[in-house]
């Protein structure tokens, strides 16, 4: 009798979070800009303008040089937290003079139906309202992710670096 060969297979998780990161530790990239790269990915995957995350974090990532896949995994991960915040920042920029629109569908429609270009106008107050909330909110979620990344990215790269197991020789 033949034994079944059971094929292990890592999670979604290890397969395309830790494999790749720990990946770029192997390969020579810092704990420290690993961390800044997520941190980065992060708070900028919460800028209150739909869509624009994507583009936002590659030119993040070229402008200082950091790792363009690991950014944008980040952005991606972090994608259903923009909507989640999308509102609060929006509710947040009316302390800086955003005026208060009504977000219910059918009332926003019917506006711009009506009037189109000071719907426009008038909706990019809120937006540019909560890109204010998010400047204000964005260093220090910044700030916090990379320090409370950083222990757990230097614990990996030391392992990484430690080796296998004793050598004997002889």
């Amino acid at each position: 009798m033949s034994a079944v060969p059971v094929v292990v297979t890592d999670s979604w998780w290890r397969r395309r979070i830790v494999t790749p990161i720990l990946n770029q530790l192997r390969q020579g990239t810092t704990p420290e800009r690993i961390a800044l790269t997520a941190a980065l990915g992060a708070v900028i995957a919460v800028f209150p303008i739909l869509g624009s995350t994507t583009l936002l974090c590659g030119l993040a990532a070229w402008a200082l040089r950091l790792n363009q896949p690991i950014i944008q995994l980040v952005n991606y991960l972090c994608y259903p937290l923009q909507f989640a915040l999308l509102i609060p920042f929006w509710r947040a920029g009316e302390w800086f003079g955003a005026p208060h629109v009504s977000l219910s569908i059918p009332e926003l429609m019917a506006r711009f139906e009506a009037a189109p270009l000071p719907f426009i106008r008038e909706f990019a107050s809120v937006a540019l309202g909560g890109i204010a909330a998010w400047l204000l909110f964005a260093p220090l979620a910044a700030t916090a992710i990379h320090f409370g990344l950083l222990p757990v990215l230097r614990r990996a790269a030391s392992r990484l670096r430690r080796p296998a197991g004793p050598v004997v020789i002889g």
